[in-house]
C-alpha cells in the first residue's frame, strides 16, 4: 500500500460518518464497563504475571511445542507442525479431501484469518461456513475483519439485515433479536450436515496437552463437539509450559476484551473423544487434528525487540481504546488491525503493507496503559518505523530537514528566524488563519500560532528575578516555546521567580529530537541528545525544568536509554536525566509557598492530559491541584487523557485523521462549559488553541504556568 493509498483509504473511512460514531461510543463505553471489571483486580499485577508467563513462553518456543505435540499425541489427537501458512491450508485441504468432506463449519479463528483459508478452501471445491455470528455476516459481506474480537463491530444493523435479506432471499427486518434468531435457524442446519469442524484456540498448554477456547456464542462449542473431524489451529504463540499459567490469561482476557468478568464458554479440549455424524453414526473417538503454526512467531521469538510482541492475548483492548482505530476501523492494520496488529503484520502476513500502515500511529501511548500483556507497542512501532527508514531511506524534504537543518543549531535557529519574517503576510494578530496552495489544509479548521517576532532564548535577560534568590533552575525551553510561544517561557520565569528561583537559559540548547525519533532517525536523536548534555554540562543548577512534557520525557528518560551503549555519553545522559523535571510537578513540590501569593481566578476551568505528561511522566494529579489553588472551579472533561491529534508531524502527514481526532476533544471540552482550557504542552496548546479559535474563540486555551503567572499578586515584579 502506497503513501498516496493509505491517504485515500483514511479519507473514504472517515467519511463513513456512522462507522466512525459506533466505535467512538463503543470506545467510551468501553472504558468505563472495562473499569468496572477490573474494580476488584490488581490488573497491574496480572497483566505483569501475563507477561512473565508468554516471556517464558516465547523463549523456550520449541522447546515447549516439542512437549505440547507428544502430550497431545499421547491423548489420542494428530499434531502437524506448520512451518508456513501454506503448509496449513495445504493440510485441511488434504485432509478433507481424505475424508470425502465437503462442508466444514468454522468457529472464530484469526489465525485462519491470517493464512487466508476460506478463500482457499473455497477453490478446493469445499463449502466453508463461519458459525460466529460476526464472521459470518462478514463472510456474507465477502469482507474481513476489521476487529480482532468483534469482527464486524463496523456495520450497522441496517447494513446486516441489508446482508440477511440478500442470503435469504426474502427480507430481513433491522431488529437484532429476530436476526439473532435467523441466524440461529440457518446455521443450526450447517452444524447438522457437517463432516468437519474448524476452530482456533486462545492457550495451548504444553504441559498436559491441552487446548483453551474462551467464546460468548454455543457456535464454538458446536463446531468443537458435533463434527467428527475437529481440526484446531493454534499459532505457536498461544503456547504456555504449565496447566496453572491459565489462570491469569483467563483473569485479563474477557475483561480487557469485552469488559466481562469471564466469557460465557470456557471449553479445555485435552485429547480426542467421542461423537456422532451427520449420518446418526456413534464413533468411539473422534478425529482431533492440531496445527501448531509458525508462519513468522519463531522469527519474531529470534528477534530481540520484537519477542515483546508474543506477549499478546489477543485481547484487542489496545484496538478499543485507540484514537486513531475509533476513525479508521480496520484501514489501520490488515488481518490484524491497530498498533498490535501493525507489527502482527510486519511478521505474519505483508511486511510491505506494514511499514505503510505504521505511520497511522501518533505514539499517545494509551494502548500501552490498557495492554494485557504489558506490551511497550509505541516503542514496537517506533523500531518498525526506525526499521523501515533504515531500509528505505528517506525522502529529499526529510532529508534536508532532518540531516542538515535540525542538527545544525545555528542553521536551525536562523531559518526559524527568517521564517518569523516571511510569514508576515499571513499572520494576523499572532494567529494564521490562510496559507496558500498545498499548504492550505494545515488551516483547515484551525488556525496556527505565528513564530514569535523575539524568540525566548533572546528575552531572558528581561525576565522577573527574584528579589533575594534561594536557587537556580536551568530551563530547558524545547523549540515550541523557545520560538512559538515565548509567552509561557515567560510565565514559567514569572512563578519561579516568585518561589525564590534565578533562571538560567543555556544559548546552545537545541531541539530535544523527538521529532526525529518519530521519524525513526535513531542516528539524528543521538547526535541531537549529545549537543544537548554538552549544552547544560557544568551548569550551576539543581534542577533542569521544562515546560513541554514531550522534552521532558526525552531528556529524563530517552536520552539514559538511546545512549546506554555509549562510554563517553552514558554517564552523562543518566546525570541530565536525574536533574530534570516538569514544570508542574516542580512548582507543585513547592505549592505551600507560592499559594499564599496567588489572586483566585474565579473561572471554569476544564483540564486536558497530553499525552507525555500522563503516560510517560505519570503526572496528573499535580496540575489539577495547582489550579485548584489559584481558584479555579475545575471541572472535568470527558475523554481528558484522549489525544488531542498534535502529534507534530502527524498534523502534515494525516491532516485530516488529526482534524477529526481534534474535533472529539474540542467537543469534550466545549461540553464542559469552561471558559479556559488549561494543559501542559505547547504541541496541544497548538492544537487545541487552533481549533478553538475556529469553533469558539470565547474559550481561552493557557498552559497550566501561564495560569498561575496570570494569578501571581504583585504581576510585573522585575
Amino acid at each position: 500500500m502506497s503513501k498516496a493509498a493509505l491517504r485515500q483509504a483514511t479519507r473514504e473511512a472517515l467519511a463513513n460518518t456512522s462507522v466512525c460514531s459506533a466505535l467512538g461510543k463503543f470506545a467510551d463505553n468501553y472504558v468505563i464497563a472495562r473499569e468496572q471489571a477490573y474494580r476488584h483486580k490488581d490488573f497491574e499485577g496480572l497483566r505483569r504475571e501475563v507477561a512473565r508467563i508468554k516471556r517464558e513462553a516465547a523463549e523456550r518456543m520449541e522447546e515447549l511445542a516439542g512437549q505440547f505435540a507428544r502430550e497431545a499425541t499421547r491423548r489420542g489427537a494428530t499434531v502437524f507442525r506448520a512451518a508456513t501458512a501454506q503448509d496449513a491450508r495445504e493440510y485441511i485441504a488434504r485432509l478433507a479431501r481424505s475424508k470425502g468432506i465437503k462442508t466444514i463449519v468454522k468457529s472464530k479463528s484469526m489465525a485462519s484469518e491470517e493464512i487466508h483459508l476460506n478463500d482457499y478452501l473455497k477453490k478446493q471445491g469445499l463449502d466453508v461456513v463461519e458459525t460466529d455470528l460476526g464472521e459470518w455476516i462478514i463472510q456474507l459481506a465477502c469482507q474481513r475483519p476489521s476487529h480482532m474480537v468483534m469482527p464486524a463491530i463496523h456495520m450497522s444493523r441496517n447494513e446486516v439485515a441489508e446482508i440477511f435479506s440478500r442470503e435469504i432471499k426474502k427480507p430481513v427486518e433491522p431488529e437484532i433479536s429476530s436476526m439473532v434468531q435467523l441466524a440461529r435457524r440457518e446455521l443450526r442446519r450447517k452444524f447438522l450436515s457437517s463432516w468437519m469442524g474448524i476452530s482456533g484456540a486462545n492457550i495451548a498448554v504444553a504441559e498436559t496437552g491441552t487446548i483453551v477456547m474462551v467464546t460468548n456464542e454455543g457456535n464454538g462449542r458446536l463446531t468443537t463437539t458435533l463434527p467428527p473431524v475437529h481440526v484446531i489451529i493454534v499459532g505457536l504463540e498461544k503456547l504456555v509450559p504449565r496447566f496453572t499459567d491459565i489462570a491469569p490469561i483467563l483473569e485479563v482476557l474477557p475483561r480487557s476484551a469485552t469488559a466481562q468478568h469471564i466469557t460465557t464458554y470456557v471449553t479445555m479440549i485435552t485429547g480426542a473423544v467421542s461423537a456422532v455424524d451427520p449420518d446418526g453414526n456413534y464413533h468411539e473417538q473422534k478425529e482431533l487434528h492440531i496445527i501448531l503454526m509458525d508462519n513468522g512467531r519463531t522469527s519474531m521469538a529470534a528477534d530481540p525487540v520484537f519477542k515483546e510482541a508474543l506477549q499478546c492475548v489477543r485481547c484487542a483492548a489496545c484496538l478499543n481504546v485507540c484514537p486513531i482505530y475509533q476513525l479508521v476501523g480496520g484501514v489501520f492494520g490488515d488481518v490484524y488491525t491497530g498498533g498490535i496488529g501493525t507489527v502482527l503484520t510486519a511478521f505474519f502476513t505483508d511486511p510491505q503493507k506494514a511499514q505503510r500502515v505504521q505511520n497511522l500511529c501518533f505514539g499517545c501511548g494509551r494502548c500501552r496503559d490498557y495492554c494485557s500483556g504489558n506490551i511497550d507497542l509505541p516503542a514496537l512501532i517506533g523500531e518498525l518505523r526506525r526499521r523501515t527508514v533504515e531500509r528505505e531511506g528517506l525522502g529529499y524534504v526529510e532529508k534536508v530537514i532532518f540531516e542538515r537543518v535540525l542538527v545544525n543549531r545555528r542553521l536551525f535557529h536562523r531559518l526559524l528566524k527568517t521564517a518569523s519574517r516571511l510569514q508576515k503576510p499571513f499572520a494576523r494578530g499572532g494567529k494564521i488563519r490562510h496559507l496558500p496552495l498545498f499548504l492550505s489544509g494545515l488551516t483547515e479548521g484551525r488556525t496556527l500560532p505565528a513564530i514569535a517576532d523575539i524568540p525566548f532564548r533572546d528575552r531572558v535577560g528581561t525576565l522577573p528575578r527574584p528579589d533575594r534568590a534561594t536557587g537556580r533552575v536551568a530551563i530547558f525551553s524545547g523549540c515550541l516555546i523557545d520560538f512559538v510561544y515565548p509567552g509561557i517561557g515567560e510565565s514559567v520565569a514569572k512563578v519561579l521567580a516568585a518561589l525564590g528561583f534565578e533562571i538560567v537559559h543555556p544559548e546552545q540548547q537545541t531541539c530535544c529530537g523527538y521529532p526525529a525519533k518519530q521519524a525513526g532517525l535513531t542516528n539524528i536523536f543521538a547526535e541531537l541528545a549529545r549537543q544537548n548534555i554538552a549544552a547544560f554540562a557544568g551548569i550551576d543548577a539543581g534542577h533542569i525544568l521544562t515546560a513541554c512534557p514531550t522534552c521532558a520525557e526525552a531528556l529524563k528518560f530517552l536520552y539514559p536509554e538511546l545512549l546506554a551503549g555509549d562510554p563517553v555519553w552514558s554517564n552523562r545522559a543518566r546525570e541530565l536525566a536525574e536533574r530534570v523535571t516538569d514544570f508542574s510537578s516542580f512548582v507543585h513540590a513547592h505549592r505551600e509557598k507560592l499559594t499564599p501569593l496567588l489572586v483566585p481566578l474565579q473561572q471554569k476551568v476544564t483540564y486536558h492530559d497530553s499525552c507525555h505528561l500522563k503516560r510517560y511522566l505519570r503526572v496528573t494529579a499535580e496540575p489539577r491541584q495547582l489550579l485548584k489553588d489559584a481558584g479555579a472551579d475545575l471541572v472535568e472533561m470527558n475523554r481528558s487523557d484522549v489525544c488531542c491529534g498534535f502529534g507534530g508531524s502527524y498534523t502534515i502527514k494525516f491532516p485530516e485523521l488529526s482534524k477529526s481526532v481534534l474535533n472529539r476533544k474540542l467537543e469534550s471540552a466545549l461540553d464542559t462549559g469552561a471558559e479556559v482550557v488549561a494543559l501542559d504542552c505547547p504541541g496541544c496548546r497548538m492544537q487545541i488553541g487552533g481549533g478553538l479559535d475556529h469553533q469558539n474563540p470565547r474559550v481561552q486555551v493557557m498552559h497550566t504556568a501561564e495560569i498561575l503567572a496570570r494569578c501571581l499578586a504583585g504581576a510585573g515584579r522585575a
